[in-house]
């Protein structure tokens, strides 16, 4: 009976997992979609990054950052 509830958790928090990562991914190909850029490689990121007004690219790290910041591993600010 054990084994059975483990499994079922299991199951469940790899959907969880799986939901999650395509959230991401979804994510990921909106901004590339938004900001124009043609190949999906690191290289071809960067390649658009370099070549955008430093309003278009505060703007797009703003959103990368609301998306993907959890505030779990935020830093202390001595006062």
């Amino acid at each position: 009976m054990k084994k059975g509830i483990l499994a079922i958790a299991g199951v469940a928090v790899l959907a969880l997992i799986a939901k999650k990562a395509q959230q991401r991914k979804a994510f990921i190909k909106e901004i590339f979609d938004e900001y124009d850029v043609k190949e999906k490689t690191p290289f071809g990121f960067a390649d658009r990054i370099r070549s955008m007004s430093d309003e278009d690219y505060h703007a797009m790290k703003d959103k990368v950052k609301a998306h993907f910041s959890h505030g779990c591993c935020k830093t202390k600010v001595a006062e």
